[in-house]
Order: structure tokens, then sequence, then C-alpha cells
């Protein structure tokens, strides 16, 4: 009896084995987001279309990827994660198996930007705070940080084979390899996930009773659109939006999309600056992951301002590294920014789930919106500076600047009643 009784104690809760399948889930399908900065040079080569026309095709991809997210979280719980999740996957190979056959300009915004777009929106952070919060009640700043990863985790994986790809056969079997990498994971979502810990007879990890599964909520983008409009009449709202943007256009806008070919302009190989984007990604793991051990610890505001203060100055540094060949300062740049790159979730997830409760994935979503609407701006506004100026320079001078506003305004953000009594030391009422 003691000895079954042991061995139920130190079996592992579902949760775990849902977080490993949601992780291996983001991985293959943020095979996607290793391919526009590789390529913008191939297709302006092939096709002649300047780059800020190209970066206007990943400005969509980049806005309807934060515009679904909260649809998606809305519609997780009417019709379950797994099935969302399984319909991203495909349209997200879809539109990317499609782009072998374009010719013009509106095939790729309909193949890379509307459809990978789409799909890729409902993969988006809110599938990872939604499982967070369905699954797990402890350790949830620490799942968070280690879903958050995925997406670097994913880049690492595929950004050295994308690249490789692109340079010694072209960009089309690169985008073929993305689009079977995120079909390859569909069997795994639809034969491994669970919507909700109540569909295994269990309890979340960490709650002290069993939590029953709510019914489908009916009329998803009605309350998504409800949600907002309730979340913005709040002021942490617009702060951790505006914030987020800023973290967009300085990492998906700017760095993913433009990092690339600005090397290049320096005369570094494209190999050898996607390798650094990929190491980028190794470091983005352990950035995020020690993000959420910490958002479980400190103050997530002050933690967003530390990310967003450090992102800024070593953006402003950025110009003068670039060069022809691998250097150590850029080297320190790479790990340095690697670090910070999205160690920003985290607390904002937790932000979110201070002022919004059980609306906060989706209120995330909305705030996720809003970091790829930035994104999308400077991933479009990138490619004119560089058509105007023949340089980067200034995007890069500008980032910098925008991220000491995001750490003003994370600092801002006003405290709940509960969060500032135990900081305190004190219960709070009620």
């Amino acid at each position: 009896m003691t000895g079954a009784s042991t061995g139920r104690r130190f079996r592992p809760h579902r949760a775990w084995f849902v977080a490993a399948v949601t992780f291996v889930t983001i991985v293959g399908a943020a095979a996607f987001m290793s391919l526009p900065g590789l390529l913008i040079d191939p297709l302006h080569a092939e096709f002649g279309w300047s780059r800020g026309t190209i970066g206007l095709a990943v400005s969509v991809n980049l806005a309807l990827y934060g515009l679904t997210a909260p649809f998606a979280a809305a519609l997780m719980d009417r019709f379950g994660i797994r099935r969302v999740v399984a319909l991203a996957l495909t349209v997200i190979a879809t539109g990317s198996l499609l782009t072998v056959w374009m010719h013009a300009v509106w095939q790729l915004i309909l193949y890379w930007g509307v459809l990978v777009g789409l799909g890729s929106g409902s993969m988006a952070l809110a599938f990872a705070a939604t499982v967070t919060n369905r699954w797990f009640v402890a350790r949830r700043g620490l799942v968070t940080g280690i879903l958050t990863a995925a997406s670097a985790s994913g880049q690492l994986v595929f950004l050295p084979v994308a690249s490789w790809l692109v340079t010694h056969h072209g960009w089309r079997p690169a985008a073929v390899t993305v689009g079977l990498s995120a079909a390859a994971v569909v069997p795994l979502v639809v034969l491994l996930m669970r919507d909700h810990p109540a569909d295994v007879g269990l309890a979340p990890y960490g709650a002290p009773k069993f939590v029953a599964k709510p019914p489908p909520a009916t009329g998803a983008a009605r309350r998504a659109v409800g949600v907002l409009a309730s979340a913005a009449r709040t002021g942490p709202f617009w702060l951790l939006a505006g914030s987020f943007a800023v973290c967009g256009a300085t990492t998906n806008g700017l760095v993913k999309t433009d990092f690339v070919p600005a090397a290049h302009d320096h005369g570094l190989p494209v190999t050898a600056a996607a390798s650094l984007l990929a190491v980028i990604g190794v470091f983005d793991v352990v950035g995020t992951v020690a993000s959420g051990w910490f958002t479980d610890r400190l103050d997530a505001r002050r933690l967003l301002a530390i990310y967003y203060t450090l992102r800024g100055v070593s953006l402003l540094f950025l110009p003068v590294l670039l060069g022809p060949s691998i250097h150590p300062t850029m080297l320190f740049f790479i790990v340095f920014y690697g670090l910070d790159w999205v160690a920003t979730v985290p607390p904002t997830i937790a932000l979110c789930r201070e002022h919004y409760g059980e609306d906060s994935a989706i209120v995330f979503g909305w705030v996720l919106a809003a970091h790829q609407v930035g994104a999308a701006v400077v991933a479009w506004a990138g490619g004119v500076a560089r058509d105007v100026f023949g340089t980067y320079d200034v995007v890069w001078y500008a980032a910098g600047a925008l991220c000491a506003v995001a750490a003003l305004m994370a600092l801002v953000v006003r405290r709940t009643p509960s969060t500032a009594a135990a900081a305190a030391g004190v219960p709070a009422a009620g």
C-alpha cells in the first residue's frame, strides 16, 4: 500500500505531458518564423520586387498573427484547443506550400501574408497562455517561460537548415520544408492534446481540488470583442499593449526580419547571419525560462522595465557592430539580445492575469495583437528605410529610443490591491 502510494506520488502530473505536446507543437509551427529574413534578398533577386513590397507581405503576416490571437483564444474556449490548433497547423502548411507556385506580389501577400498569418495567429502565445491557465495553478510563470521559449527553439532548429537550403537550393525547398514541418505536427496534436484537466479526471497541477470543465463558450467573436471593450476602459491594458507593441517592433518586426539582410549589406554571408539569429534562439530559451522563474518571485513591472532598458541600449550599439565577419563584440550582442528576446512575455502574461483574471488569455491575445501590429509597422518601415536611405541604421536607433518609452510604460502599470498587499506582507482585505 505504501509502495503504491509512493508510486502515485511521484508520477508526473498529466499537465506536464500536455505542456510537452504544446511545446513540440509550437516548435513545429515556429518553422515559418525562420523564413522572412531569409526570403527578402532571394525574392528581390528573382522577381525584382522592392524590399518595401516584400516587407508589406511580411507586415500582413505579422499583423494577422496578432489580430487573430484573441479570437483564437475565444475559439479554443468554444471548440477546444485540439480542434483549433490542428486546423491552424493545416492552414500554415497550406499557405507555405502554395508560395512555391507564386509569381505575383498578390500571391505572396495572400499565401504568406494572409494564410500563414491567420494560421500562425491561432498558434500564437495566446495558445500557450490558454494551456497554462487551464492546466496549471502552480508553476505558471515557469511553464509560460518554457512554452514561450518553444518559438525560439523552433527558430533554433529550422533557421540554420532554412538558410542552408536558401543558399544552396533556393527559397522554394525552404518553403516546402516549413510547410511539411507544420503538417507533421497535426497527428501529434490530434492524438495527444487534451482540452482540459477534467477530460482526464484530474485537477489542474497545483490546484487544491478538482475543477469542472466549463461548458463551451458560445459567441467566440462577440466574447473577444467584448473583452477588448471592457479591458480598453482600463489603464493597464493600454500600457501593456503599448509596451508590447514596442517589444514586437524590436524583435519580430526588426531583428527577425531585417538582421540578415542588414548584416549581408555589411558583407556578412547569409548563412553566417542566419547562424547568429539561431544563436539568439539558443539564449532566448535560457532567458525566457529564467524570466518565467523570476516572474514567479519578483515584481513583473520592474522586470519589464529592466528588459526594455537593456534591449534599447543594445540596439543603439548594433549599427557599429555589423561588419563582414563575426567578432567577439558581435557575439556579445547576440548573447545579450538573445537573453532578452522574449523575456518580456512571462511578466506581461502575469500582469494580464493579475488584472483581468479569467479573461486574461483573451486580453493577452489583444495585447499580443498590439505586439504584432508594432512588428508589422517596423517590418514594412525597415524595408522602406533600406530602399530610401540605403541602410537600416536609422531604424536601429529609432527602435532603441522606443524601448526607453516601453520601460517607462511598464513602470507605471498600477498594482492590484492583492498584489500590493502581498508585496507588503499584509493579507489582502476581503
